[in-house]
């Protein structure tokens, strides 16, 4: 019997997730199939009760569910739990257990290009969800010092607050994060700002850059945003989210298959998927 899995969210007609994973179980011989399914926030309680009593194998979750979706689940991973966000779901026996795998997709793709991420000062632009994991995750890695700016302070002294994992961290503004910015080797752009259709936004001034940091921006849609423009020019290297989107999905995949599948390949597909373009 064919197995099924979904993404849901709202709006939810834009993601990639479905020609991504479809691809997989395709490449793997598997018999399933994953599908988009927009569920509104009102809604949410009756489609996690539908999908239990359907039998779905597993499922993704985006906007603005990652939260909401917490109590209605049966079990939490310690590190979900921590993160206090959930973007994939497995079936087991019946259960319906929760993880988040976006921080530790987010680590694998930097640690590609960053190996040895533990000695630098890093810098987390933003304080929302995506930070939260990310946050937690590097934390729980080791890291020596990260920071966290945002425009509300407050936002960011209490994610550091939560956080579970030993790691030195100042929240600080937009406008001290500016002026100290040469201070850090790694820049980690977390917000929706320079996202398709905005894509001229920037979330702060790349003035005092070092020429020899690292700008990553977790955004992938366009595939190169204007903090990656302006870091590039600077001399800085710099990473989009494709890597992060690819293998949050390839660990999602793998826990419900029990196979980590072919990133590369998974890469390919996402970038044809945009059209190969950096404005989408």
């Amino acid at each position: 019997m064919k197995k099924l899995f979904a993404v849901i969210g709202d709006p939810i007609a834009h993601s990639i997730s479905p020609a991504m994973h479809n691809n997989l179980f395709q490449t793997y011989e598997i018999d399933a199939h994953y599908q988009p399914l927009q569920v509104k926030r009102e809604s949410l309680k009756e489609a996690v009760i539908g999908l239990k009593a359907i039998g779905i194998a597993g499922f993704n979750i985006t906007v603005p569910h990652k939260e909401t979706i917490i109590p209605l689940l049966d079990k939490l991973d310690p590190l979900a739990e921590a993160i206090g966000a959930v973007n994939t779901v497995v079936n087991v026996n019946g259960e319906l257990v929760g993880y988040n795998t976006d921080g530790s997709g987010y680590l694998q793709g930097l640690l590609t290009e960053l190996p040895k991420l533990k000695e630098k000062n890093i810098l987390i632009i933003g304080a929302g969800g995506a930070a939260r994991a990310i946050y937690f995750t590097l934390a729980e890695s080791g890291v020596q010092r990260l920071d966290i700016c945002n425009r509300t302070t407050q936002k960011a002294e209490a994610l550091i607050y939560d956080c579970p994992f030993s790691v030195h961290s100042d929240a600080i503004g937009i406008e001290e994060a500016e002026k100290n910015l040469a201070d850090y080797q790694l820049l980690i752009q977390t917000t929706p700002i320079g996202m398709n259709p905005n894509i001229e936004r920037i979330p702060l001034s790349l003035h005092n850059l070092n020429t020899d940091a690292f700008v990553s921006d977790i955004i992938y849609n366009p595939l190169e945003t204007k903090i990656l423009r302006e870091a590039k020019n600077k001399g800085a290297k710099i990473q989009n989210g494709l890597d992060m989107f690819v293998n949050q999905g390839a660990l999602a995949f793998e826990k419900w298959t029990g196979i980590f599948p072919n990133t590369e390949n998974m890469k390919n597909l996402v970038h044809t998927q945009l059209g190969g373009k950096t404005k989408c």
